[in-house]
C-alpha cells in the first residue's frame, strides 16, 4: 500500500514528505472534502516535493458540471501534478458520472498521457445523493481512468468503515481490480482501521485528520505520518 497524505500548503508538504509519505495530495478542505487549492499552491508543492514522490491535486467535489471539471483539471495539470481527483459529488447517476470522467480523463490524456486520473465516489453517498461508489470500477474503466477511491462527501467524524464495512470496501478494491484499475481508500481513516486495510489491501490509503492529531483542521505532524505509515506497511 502507499500513503497518500493531503497537506494545505508547502509547509505541510514538507512535513508530509518528511514523515514518508509516497503521494502528497493538494486539496483546499475548507471547499470541501476534494476541495480544490489554487495553482500557484500546487506549483509551490510541486517544487518543495521536487520529484521526490508524485503529486496529486484535487479539483473539487464537482456538480454534473462535465465541461468545467475538464477545464479545472487542466488546470491542475498544467500546475504540475501527476494525479488529477474529481470528487463525483453532483453526479447522481452511472451515466452522469461517466459523461463527465470521460470528458476530464479526454482532457488529460490530450495534455499529458503520462498523468493520471482519480474518478472519487463518496462512502456515504445516501447522505450527499451522489452517485453510488460500486459503480465507480465499471464507470472508471469505460472513460479510461486510472483509480477509483471511495472517501467521504461530510466531514463530520465518520469514516467510510461506517458507511460501507470492510466487506464493502473490500468488495470495491475487488471490482477496481477485476477492471484494471488502482483503488484507493480515504474517509477519516484512523488508527483502529489499519488492520483492517491491511486485508482488503488498497493500492493507495489517503489521510489527513489522523496525521493531524485527529483533527482535520490543525496541522500535519511528520512523526504521525511516520507512525500512520510504519502501520500500514507493517
Amino acid at each position: 500500500m502507499r500513503l497518500l497524505v493531503s497537506p494545505i500548503n508547502s509547509r505541510e508538504a514538507v512535513e508530509a514528505l518528511a514523515g514518508g509519505a509516497d503521494i502528497i495530495d493538494v486539496k483546499n478542505p475548507r471547499e470541501g472534502s476534494l476541495g480544490a487549492s489554487f495553482p500557484w499552491m500546487i506549483r509551490s508543492v510541486c517544487r518543495v516535493v521536487d520529484g521526490r514522490v508524485p503529486v496529486s491535486a484535487t479539483i473539487g467535489d464537482f456538480e454534473f458540471k462535465p465541461g468545467t471539471a475538464s477545464l479545472a483539471a487542466l488546470g491542475a495539470a498544467v500546475s504540475g501534478a501527476h494525479y488529477i481527483k474529481v470528487g463525483l459529488f453532483g453526479t447522481k447517476t452511472a451515466e452522469e458520472a461517466l459523461e463527465l470522467l470521460d470528458g476530464v480523463c479526454k482532457t488529460i490524456r490530450e495534455h499529458d498521457a503520462e498523468k493520471q486520473v482519480v474518478a472519487a465516489g463518496y462512502a456515504d453517498f445516501s447522505r450527499t445523493g451522489s452517485v453510488d461508489p460500486m459503480e465507480l470500477p465499471e464507470v472508471g474503466a469505460a472513460a479510461d481512468a486510472d483509480v477509483v477511491m471511495v472517501d467521504t462527501g461530510i466531514k463530520d467524524g465518520r469514516s467510510s468503515f461506517e458507511f460501507m464495512g470492510e466487506e464493502g470496501l473490500a468488495a470495491f478494491v475487488d471490482a477496481a481490480h477485476d477492471h484494471g484499475l488502482e483503488c484507493a481508500l480515504a474517509g477519516t481513516i484512523k488508527f483502529e482501521d489499519v488492520e483492517a486495510l491491511r486485508r482488503i489491501k488498497p493500492d493507495i490509503v489517503g489521510v489527513r485528520g489522523v496525521v493531524c492529531g485527529g483533527d482535520r483542521t490543525s496541522t500535519i505532524r511528520r512523526e504521525l505520518v511516520e507512525q500512520f505509515k510504519r502501520a500500514v506497511v507493517g
